[in-house]
């Protein structure tokens, strides 16, 4: 079978190619900790679930409209314009099944052969592969442990051509941990501003903050009618399987995303977005709780490798990532990946399965037990010295 030449530009999500490895090694006896899986270990908040099973078992089991059902649009409008000081119409609101999907309907809307889209490097995997497949150039932005792994606006700023259609954002960031400043946001307005750029402002873990505040750009003169906000649940809900996410968008823009939902995958599930009413319209005391449990296990993992030979790690200030360097080991990222997976049983992500800017790191996921990290950190700590000798 002859396949499109568009599927060679297609990348992928190493998180899941890793875990596929590590259950194959499970299932042969051997004992892995998982760190390299980027979803929270807590179980969906007990009321959300009542929900979703109540929509079940009440007749929520038919097409929604392809935006989403007014009742949760009215919801994400309200709480999101709530959190960021800011109105939003319902109509602005496209639901989809997971973040994804966002990302991917976005590019296809506004970028083609001959635009540039920025996005950051190390960043979520997907970015660079859904720019490449629409047939856009990729422009990567170091992210870079000296600043924290925030952006460095003048080298933004060199970085923008007439060619420039989108500019991603990432805050706090997937895999860094690194949060933007009020002034980094502000600047970076102020080059969206003058150059005309729609910005794709990924604000998935905007609830998991540990130093400094949640700065949406979406907020500053000029930015509203030009950021595409994406958000969802998976993170602050502990709701990646239940896939539910969602654009705020400038509303000319929300019909044009809606017919690319139509024409994928018609809708979200209807007894899912329920379940999203309530998350968003109920208690926050278990997402307060999973924070402050992250916060404890930051500490732990920081701690743990910074006391580890030849390793170095920046303390994360959001998300649930750790990012240390391991360049000094004798192997590259990905070499030293595979060695923890084989050798120590500890399964991770090469800094590179995030960018060519990620070469020299590891991403480590602390969504896991205080009691796994320790063993983890066991292990890798005696997999470097066996590395030394």
């Amino acid at each position: 079978m002859k396949l499109a030449k568009r599927m060679s530009r297609l990348g992928t999500e190493t998180a899941f190619e890793v875990l596929a490895k590590a259950r194959a090694l499970e299932a042969k006896g051997k004992h892995i900790v998982h760190l390299e899986i980027g979803e929270p270990d807590f179980d969906t908040p007990a009321h959300v679930i009542d929900e979703g099973v109540k929509a079940l078992t009440s007749g929520f089991t038919h097409y929604s409209p392809s935006a989403g059902i007014l009742e949760l649009r009215q919801s994400i409008a309200r709480c999101a314009g709530q959190k960021r000081g800011l109105f939003f119409d319902p109509d602005q609101v496209v639901v989809t099944p997971g973040g994804k999907p966002i990302m991917f309907f976005i590019l296809l809307a506004l970028a083609e052969a001959g635009d540039e889209v920025i996005y950051p490097n190390p960043g979520f995997p997907i970015y660079e592969s859904m720019i490449n497949f629409v047939g856009a150039t990729p422009v990567p932005i170091p992210l870079r442990e000296e600043r924290q792994f925030r952006f460095d606006v003048d080298e933004l700023a060199s970085k923008i051509t007439p060619r420039t259609r989108v500019l991603i954002l990432n805050s706090p960031q997937n895999p860094t941990g690194g949060v933007l400043t009020r002034s980094d946001v502000a600047s970076i307005a102020e080059l969206a501003v003058r150059h005309n750029l729609t910005v794709l402002s990924d604000e998935i873990y905007s609830e998991i903050l540990y130093e400094g505040e949640h700065v949406s750009i979406a907020t500053f003169p000029g930015m509203a009618e030009r950021t595409i906000i994406l958000d969802g649940f998976s993170k602050t809900y502990a709701m990646t399987g239940w896939r539910l996410g969602y654009g705020i968008m400038p509303i000319e823009l929300a019909p044009q995303i809606t017919r690319l939902v139509t024409n994928s995958v018609s809708c979200t599930a209807t007894f899912i977005q329920k379940a999203g009413i309530a998350a968003l319209e109920g208690p926050m005391d278990k997402v307060t709780q999973m924070v402050e449990e992250f916060r404890v296990r930051r500490q732990v993992i920081v701690d743990g490798l910074n006391a580890i030979p030849r390793l170095r790690c920046a303390n994360p200030a959001g998300a649930f990532y750790v990012f240390p360097y391991v360049g000094d080991v004798g192997l590259d990222c990905r070499a030293f990946a595979d060695y923890l997976l084989n050798e120590a049983g500890v399964a991770t992500l090469s800094g590179t399965s995030f960018g060519k800017y990620g070469e020299g790191y590891l991403r480590l996921s602390y969504a896991n037990s205080v009691a796994n990290i320790q063993t983890a950190l066991d292990r890798i700590d005696s997999a470097v010295r066996k590395l030394s000798k």
